[in-house]
């Protein structure tokens, strides 16, 4: 709804006194007939005995337009049914509602005239009676004198300047307030443009920033481990494991480094497995060249070659495939899961189980020295040894013995070993 005004004759004698009547009762009134349109002044109604002037019945509401009526209902219904202006009515409410006294009186009267422009701030903020905020202490301009007083009386003119006067200083704080975050923002950046939290300091003072010249750590990087820390490492494989069947030589040679009868040999890895092939190669060649081995005193020696003919292949399976090859000489490895040597075909067989695993009768301290013996034994059935067992409680059992089954035999119980000729 717009704002609209109400026409009509003033009212006078007995028809003030109705109407003021009418105006303690709860505000009822009749409705105002046609009038002139003009809105009536204070000063056309003389003053009372006690100087004050009685409320006039105008007919507008502050500002506006002329109130039209149209058909249709609602604002502008068109002819009312009226009741007589000097008839009273108790009890009856108007079908227009009237001001409120105060609205009008504050609207009604004269408008100040206004301050003169310029740079001084008003000393006073004149009474608002829409604003929340409470009076403001009078501060003189910057010129040293006071600005001068708005002329009137009671509240004229006090809506208009009141909310210019609010603009004015609502935006007077935002700039100080804009002046003071830049200066802390310029402040804390060191002239950057990078805003930063207030009451932090970021003058690389704290030691905390990574740009104050402090040396980044470098990762970690893992030490490779040494040939022996790697063959007393154990290795994950199932015991059920049963590979492919499908073999690769490992490339590479190695001379043999020793006197007397010289073996050639060839390593085949069986493929999928997941061990390290260039170990084992490695751990072949050196523990069969030991003194403590088959080459003791010059005996023997072995090289490694990749591709020729050998004189045996030393082969690295699953248990599955070594069972396979196993059972081709009539030997049976699946109840202990052991190795073998397959006298009836080129290939001494390692069992990848225990050569990742090893045995409880050495234990996983002795990881190193049982695939030692694991080389040696099924190697020295193939240069001709068969199985011999301790004789001696307590002493070393002989590299031939069994020892990945049991350390005691006939109730003799001896020590782990894993060379030909230990005292070496």
């Amino acid at each position: 709804m717009g704002r609209h005004s109400r026409t009509g004759p003033k009212p006078a004698g007995p028809d003030i006194e109705a109407a003021l009547a009418n105006e303690g009762g709860g505000r009822e009134s009749v409705p105002p007939g046609p009038g002139s349109g003009r809105r009536r002044r204070a000063a056309d109604t003389p003053a009372g005995a006690d100087g004050h002037t009685p409320f006039q019945q105008t007919g507008h509401v502050r500002g506006g337009h002329p109130e039209q009526r149209e058909p249709g209902g609602g604002w502008g219904t068109g002819p009312q049914q009226t009741v007589p202006r000097r008839q009273p009515l108790v009890g009856t409410r108007p079908l227009i509602p009237e001001p409120r006294r105060e609205f009008v009186e504050a609207f009604d009267a004269s408008p100040a005239p206004p301050a003169p422009r310029g740079p001084a701030v008003p000393s006073a903020r004149p009474a608002d009676p829409y604003s929340s905020v409470g009076e403001w202490p009078e501060q003189p301009s910057r010129g040293g004198a006071a600005a001068p007083a708005p002329t009137g009386k009671g509240r004229d003119g006090k809506g208009t300047r009141g909310r210019t006067f609010t603009g004015v200083a609502a935006a007077a704080v935002t700039t100080v307030l804009a002046v003071v975050v830049a200066g802390q923002v310029a402040h804390d950046s060191g002239g950057t443009s990078a805003a930063q939290p207030t009451g932090v300091d970021r003058d690389g003072t704290d030691g905390a920033s990574r740009s104050d010249g402090r040396p980044v750590p470098k990762a970690a990087q893992a030490k490779p481990l040494s040939y022996a820390e790697k063959m007393a490492k154990a290795y994950p494989l199932s015991p059920e494991l049963h590979g492919s069947g499908k073999f690769e030589a490992v490339p590479g040679a190695a001379k043999a480094p020793g006197r007397g009868h010289r073996y050639r040999y060839r390593i085949d890895v069986e493929k999928g497995l997941g061990l390290d092939a260039a170990l084992f190669a490695r751990a072949v060649q050196e523990t069969l060249n030991d003194d403590r081995s088959w080459a003791h005193a010059g005996a023997m020696t072995f090289e490694r070659i990749s591709s020729g003919d050998p004189d045996f292949v030393i082969t690295l399976a699953s248990p599955g495939t070594t069972g396979d090859w196993c059972r081709k000489s009539g030997l049976d490895t699946t109840e202990d899961n052991v190795s073998c040597d397959s006298a009836a075909t080129e290939r001494v067989m390692i069992n990848a189980y225990r050569w990742a695993q090893g045995s409880s009768t050495f234990g996983p301290d002795e990881l190193f020295a049982y695939r030692q013996m694991l080389i040696n034994h099924e190697v020295g059935h193939r240069l001709g040894h068969d199985h011999v067992s301790c004789r001696t409680p307590g002493a070393l059992a002989p590299v031939m013995q069994q020892q990945t089954k049991s350390l005691d035999i006939d109730g003799i119980k001896c020590r782990p070993n894993a060379w030909v000729h230990p005292g070496s």
